[in-house]
């Protein structure tokens, strides 16, 4: 067994010691900004115990009307035990008739949205330019829906942060 000289053994512990240094310089450098983004909550969203996504993608009005029902109870159920909800009722393909200016059920979401700061209306966008193509004309929604670029997707987003999933 050959020895180094001691020379060149400090200088491989150099190298290797100066070869991680511009990471973790990196890495210090982020850590602030994540521990300071991570104990900010987002000022728009308030904090909820509980987390539901509840999904439309039928063109019927009992669908529609379960959907809110469901939501209505769910809400009741938590504010009777002192919890929060965050719910989102997302609605995409034939669903998205649910928030159409002409919904069957359009005379029920004003009145939640108003009640339930923690409720969102979803309607997806792809689905309302579709429709405004096929019908060559602009698909008008109720002033309670907020489009976002793809209801499945957002179904997938919120499955991701942990809401839970219901299709009535």
């Amino acid at each position: 067994m050959t020895s180094r000289p001691l020379h060149v053994a400090y200088a491989f512990a150099a190298l290797a010691a100066a070869a991680t240094l511009p990471l973790a310089g990196a890495e210090a450098q982020q850590a602030p900004a994540k521990s300071a983004a991570q104990s900010k909550p987002a000022a728009s969203a308030p904090r909820s115990q509980h987390k539901v996504a509840i999904q439309v993608s039928q063109n019927d009005k009992g669908a529609m009307d379960l959907a809110l029902n469901n939501a209505r109870n769910i809400i009741d159920y938590y504010k009777g035990k002192g919890e929060t909800v965050a719910l989102e009722i997302v609605t995409y393909g034939p669903g998205l008739h649910m928030l159409r200016d002409t919904s069957p059920v359009k005379d029920r979401i004003a009145p939640m949205a108003l009640e339930n700061p923690n409720l969102t209306f979803i309607a997806c966008g792809n689905t309302q330019a579709n429709q405004s193509k096929a019908e060559g004309k602009p698909v008008v929604l109720l002033s309670e829906a907020k489009v976002m670029p793809s209801g499945v997707v957002r179904l997938m987003e919120l499955q991701k942060q942990g809401y839970a999933y219901i299709r009535p």
